[in-house]
């Protein structure tokens, strides 16, 4: 896909073009929106929001990397959204048993058939915790851990995504690493392979 020539065709108007974008970009903008607000159905119109305002202004798009420029948008939004919620604080709803007026674990047609109980309330532990511990960092760390230890993305690109020199995103990447290290304490235990964080030295 020739990101260049995709996008001269949106900016002269062919709308098919940019849904080519869109499909190419919007799983990696959705889990970047959920990462950084854990809700569902605001990750999900903060992705939509945020192509749509893709669109409109793309003819403000002075080259380099759509990938970085989209999720810059994203970032941002989700940025909005969180101070909004700052303002204005909601309680976050669970589904509900009615007989039992317990929250509802998740619907069994989720779980994996290859865990044991066990393997399946230990994932479960693990995957609460990490969350809650990247919910509890600051939003600019937030984002930084979620683009590079969660997205995989190199520190360039994580640089143009948020907008800061490469300097500043390598600080606030080891800060934000050591604050997760510290909130995963309890559970490090349970961390596979897969989960453990980087060394603050790679690349």
């Amino acid at each position: 896909m020739d990101e260049t020539v995709l996008i001269r065709q949106v900016q002269d108007g062919d709308l098919d073009a940019f849904n080519r974008l869109v499909l190419t970009y919007q799983e990696q903008a959705f889990n970047l929106a959920l990462r950084m607000l854990h809700d569902e159905p605001s990750a999900q119109d903060i992705t939509q929001v945020s192509f749509i305002s893709a669109y409109e202004h793309l003819g403000t798009f002075r080259g380099g990397s759509f990938r970085a420029w989209i999720l810059r948008i994203v970032t941002n939004n989700c940025y909005d959204e969180l101070r909004r919620r700052k303002r204005h604080p909601v309680e976050d709803l669970q589904p509900v048993n009615p007989e039992s007026g317990e929250a509802l674990e998740d619907p069994e047609w989720l779980e994996d058939e290859q865990e044991s109980p066990e393997e399946r309330l230990a994932r479960k532990e693990l995957e609460q915790s990490i969350q809650r511990c990247i919910d509890h960092l600051p939003e600019d760390f937030r984002a930084i851990v979620i683009l590079v230890d969660v997205q995989g993305m190199d520190y360039q690109t994580a640089s143009d995504v948020v907008k800061s020199p490469l300097g500043t995103v390598r600080s606030r990447l080891a800060r934000a690493r050591q604050r997760l290290q510290e909130c995963l304490q309890g559970v490090w235990e349970l961390l596979p392979e897969e989960f453990r964080l980087k060394s603050e030295s790679a690349p």
